[in-house]
């Protein structure tokens, strides 16, 4: 059982939204890919992210938002930038936002709040794989400006969008790229 959960693992490839097409995952699939996806390291079970979907009409209404704020901030961009971020949210049949909650709270950092988050897309990536889907993590510029994030996706002002995770089935496979070397990146604490 091990080997094949590190195959599963070893095997994981981002696969670009502009290879991704229809069908997505039906409404109880994304239900399983979002109940593996939750299962994070989370310090005192806050369950500090939430998730958006957005799908159908929808992506079509996200990627014109998206447009016009480009525009706003970077009136100069470039047809391809523009068509680049439309493409984004079109092609895929399912973006999800992954968002983390970083409100106050005593006990818990939002840091480690934040690592939550971030573990939740890296699992939404292995689901989506598992169950036969590609899928991409993108952030961008869209994942740091207030003004689309609370204007457009109706977040709070403690929440950060940890990004977004298309989903789809690949029109290609995704080919392999060079991975580090574990063993040039470990090194061993000797307490001196």
């Amino acid at each position: 059982m091990p080997m094949l959960t590190l195959a599963a693992l070893d095997s994981r490839r981002s696969v670009p939204t502009r290879q991704l097409a229809t069908p997505g995952p039906d409404p109880d699939q994304l239900l399983r890919i979002l109940r593996s996806a939750s299962r994070v390291p989370d310090h005192g079970k806050r369950v500090p992210f939430r998730f958006l979907r957005v799908a159908g009409v929808d992506r079509a209404h996200l990627a014109d938002a998206a447009s016009a704020r480009l525009r706003e901030r970077e009136p100069e961009a470039s047809e391809a930038a523009l068509d680049k971020l439309r493409t984004r949210f079109l092609m895929p049949p399912l973006t999800l936002c992954v968002v983390a909650r970083l409100g106050p709270d005593e006990k818990i950092p939002a840091s480690e709040r934040l690592a939550t988050a971030s573990c939740v897309c890296l699992l939404l990536l292995q689901a989506a794989q598992a169950e036969g889907y590609g899928a991409q993590w993108l952030t961008g510029w869209i994942a740091y400006d207030r003004a689309f994030l609370e204007g457009t996706l109706g977040l709070a002002e403690d929440e950060q969008l940890v990004g977004t995770i298309a989903i789809g089935t690949p029109l290609v496979e995704a080919p392999e790229r060079e991975r580090p070397d574990p063993a040039t990146l470990l090194s061993d604490w000797t307490g001196a």
